[in-house]
């Protein structure tokens, strides 16, 4: 078993827990909602919105694992998970955000294609080829959340077992006896890669697609443009910013590791509907019909 030392009962722990369960609540019918209006609405059954339907799925599963647990822990003040219930949350959650990094690259070209290929769009990007991109990113996540837990929980533990605040790789390597240094090495130059070559997908894919918004004539054309393109690139920044900053080394503060987590795992899945809803003015529209209906 292990003991969750950074979810210990204080004065603000109430105030703490009902911010975690409102978050979490916004989070889940948020996302559901958006999913439901692209759903409901024909116009939005385009590559980018089942894109954004699949993101939309990743957002609640990612925050479901954690945030429950740790909503149960300060309710309830019990501290304690399972060896196995460790393993598998730090599975499910590497392989959530593991997806959601492949997921926004892949959006990042779909983006890159209507913008600066809009007469080939739709022979690019086909049902095929969307069906392909989201399975290829839930099997990479999968690999790598298999290399990550399993390399992490081949080693031993030792002392109270105590954890952080969940298991994420950093907080799991903090309770190991054994030593780390290649399990560090691994797991930097994997999710480094990962990050690094998904950020630079979309670092390309921006950078061509100012050079057609800023040659096209149109200023109305620019200003919708920019309106589809900006919320994803914020986004794709936020995320590997957070990822960076989790990574093992990264930090040594408890305060500001926690405070991280939180961000990443809550605050980010929270931030999805509006960051892709009420700032596309498409789907603004398809969510006013719904409303009137």
């Amino acid at each position: 078993q292990f003991i969750l030392v950074g979810l210990k009962s204080h004065p603000g722990s109430l105030l703490l827990l009902s911010v975690l369960n409102n978050m979490y609540v916004v989070t889940v019918v948020g996302n559901a909602c958006m999913n439901l209006i692209i759903r409901m609405d024909s116009k939005l059954h385009t590559p980018m919105y089942f894109f954004l339907e699949n993101l939309s799925i990743l957002d609640i599963c990612y925050s479901s694992v954690i945030t429950p647990k740790a909503a149960l822990t300060f309710s309830l003040g019990r501290r304690i998970i399972s060896y196995n219930g460790c393993a598998c949350q730090m599975f499910f959650f590497s392989l959530f955000a593991t997806t959601k990094a492949f997921f926004l690259a892949v959006m990042a070209y779909d983006h890159f294609t209507a913008i600066c290929n809009p007469l080939l769009y739709k022979i690019i990007t086909n049902k095929r080829l969307c069906v392909f991109t989201v399975v290829g990113s839930y099997l990479s996540g999968c690999i790598n959340c298999t290399i990550q837990t399993g390399f992490t929980f081949s080693l031993s533990f030792c002392g109270p077992k105590e954890i952080n605040h969940f298991c994420d790789v950093p907080a799991v390597m903090d309770a190991l006896c054994s030593d780390t240094l290649v399990n560090e090495i691994v797991m930097l130059d994997l999710c480094g890669s990962i990050i690094g070559g998904t950020a630079l997908v979309g670092f390309i894919s921006r950078v061509y697609i100012i050079i057609t918004i800023v040659q096209m004539p149109s200023a109305e054309g620019r200003c919708k443009v920019f309106s589809t393109a900006l919320p994803h690139a914020d986004r794709q920044l936020i995320l590997c910013d957070c990822v960076m900053c989790a990574q093992p080394g990264a930090t040594s503060s408890p305060d500001k590791s926690n405070t991280i987590a939180i961000l990443y795992t809550v605050v980010i899945p929270m931030l999805n509907p509006f960051i892709y809803t009420l700032r596309n003015k498409e789907a603004k529209g398809s969510l006013k019909k719904q409303l009137k209906r």
